[in-house]
């Protein structure tokens, strides 16, 4: 009677084929170790996590304000997406999930659901469902034993097994991957990878995001050379973001006149990310390049790309004028709402390396989970893919003579400033980051 509950309460979203999965309502908060309890001999790892989004995946602001205001209220009014109240949480608050607090309280009411993806989720986890993992098809099961992928590893607390899951991709696909209850896949990471070239020569997400070093992942533990940190710095980290693809700009000419014409390229390249970038919940994600000349006075001049005219290409150019979002105003009840700026406070002209996602009703949306289809264009960078983008540029009449200064900014946001500024997130959810950036020297006759 249970499966057959649970199966009622989850139709609404694609699930893994199996209910061996990660199942609602399966176990109690008190099966779990609070993570405190786990950072008592692994200070350091503790420490580590604590910092992450994997200890935030459910208080983060922009989460809260996502579930709390547009998920959990559309899928009461909306059939469809009705499996969203728990299929978010499997993954973002997955003790509450697997415990039944379906919905969680708000994270100010300070539940175990504030643990978010914790120690004992992960080590508990013994495999999955899926061949190539997605929507929370992962197996748990807590206990006195954990998992983790040392074959030597031993506690005096809790007992050990080895688990060859930990070292895979597909671990971390379990939840990294998603399929949307109208069919197209509005996370895909893991599939980006395994198409890519990394995948081919054996480096998984842990290489990247939990970097090893030496040390000891425990007190009184053994001195070993390479323990993986639990940092899992990804698109929110500055320090990840910074340098991940590669820009250069160059030009046509290098000596000019007032009034003339000069062609520029910027060229970039995704050497370091082993997934496209931007990646993850990509239909928020904002990556974007901006070229610019600066005068000998200081006068900055936005310099637009040149359309490739490629289908979909309108939704890759900044407008200012271009509004979207409106499913927000449906959901929360806004009387007369217009939508959000496309591209928040991007300048008009810059190229905007994205994957569009559309609801129902054929408008762009942040709703995952309202996305009808994502097809029409795919324009972000894809693992060792360069990217040339071309401008043309007329020197205004008036320009004063000496240096000209041509520089190309590749920025990055975790969401559009329109929708941040809207729901009142930190201003570090979209404020830009600087990627990387190029520039050369011309000179003005």
């Amino acid at each position: 009677m249970k499966s057959k509950f649970l199966l009622g309460l989850l139709m609404a979203v694609v699930v893994p084929t199996s209910l061996m999965a990660a199942q609602m309502g399966t176990y109690k908060y008190d099966d779990f170790k609070k993570p405190q309890k786990c950072g008592m001999c692994h200070k350091e790892i503790y420490q580590e996590w604590q910092q992450t989004l994997m200890s935030k995946s459910y208080t983060h602001k922009w989460d809260q304000v996502e579930y709390f205001q547009l998920a959990l209220p559309h899928s009461k009014k909306l059939e469809k997406v009705a499996g969203v109240k728990a299929g978010c949480i499997a993954c973002h608050g997955p003790l509450a999930f697997l415990s039944g607090d379906i919905p969680p309280k708000p994270a100010s009411a300070n539940t175990r659901a504030n643990e978010g993806v914790s120690c004992d989720v992960c080590h508990s986890i013994t495999g999955t469902t899926e061949k190539e993992p997605f929507n929370f098809s992962f197996i748990i099961k807590p206990g006195d034993v954990k998992n983790g992928p040392r074959k030597d590893a031993k506690s005096p607390f809790h007992g050990t097994r080895f688990s060859q899951f930990h070292k895979t991709a597909e671990f971390c696909a379990t939840c990294h991957d998603e399929q949307s209850p109208y069919g197209p896949w509005v996370k895909s990471t893991y599939r980006e990878w395994k198409e890519g070239p990394y995948s081919k020569e054996g480096v998984v997400c842990q290489d990247c995001h939990m970097h090893k070093a030496p040390g000891k992942s425990a007190m009184g533990g053994k001195e070993r050379s390479d323990i993986a940190h639990h940092v899992f710095q990804g698109s929110h980290s500055p320090t990840k973001v910074a340098g991940a693809v590669d820009v250069a700009i160059y030009s046509s000419k290098k000596d000019l006149a007032p009034g003339e014409t000069v062609n520029l390229k910027a060229v970039l390249f995704n050497g370091k990310v082993g997934h496209a970038i931007p990646s993850g919940s990509s239909e928020e994600r904002m990556l974007w390049l901006e070229v610019v000349a600066i005068d000998a006075n200081g006068k900055s001049y936005q310099i637009p790309v040149q359309p490739k005219g490629f289908k979909g290409e309108e939704y890759t150019i900044a407008d200012s004028k271009a509004m979207t979002y409106q499913a927000i105003g449906e959901i929360m009840e806004i009387k007369d709402f217009k939508g959000l700026k496309r591209d928040g406070d991007i300048p008009d002209g810059a190229r905007i390396f994205r994957k569009p996602f559309f609801d129902p009703k054929g408008r762009m949306t942040v709703c995952q989970w309202y996305t009808k289809d994502n097809s029409l264009v795919d324009y972000r960078i894809k693992p060792r893919e360069t990217k040339i983008e071309k401008y043309v540029w007329q020197l205004p009449k008036g320009l004063p003579k000496g240096k000209l200064t041509i520089r190309a900014n590749l920025f990055y946001a975790q969401v559009p400033s329109s929708i941040g500024k809207f729901f009142k997130l930190p201003e570090s959810e979209y404020m830009p980051m600087l990627v990387n950036s190029a520039e050369m020297t011309l000179n003005v006759k």
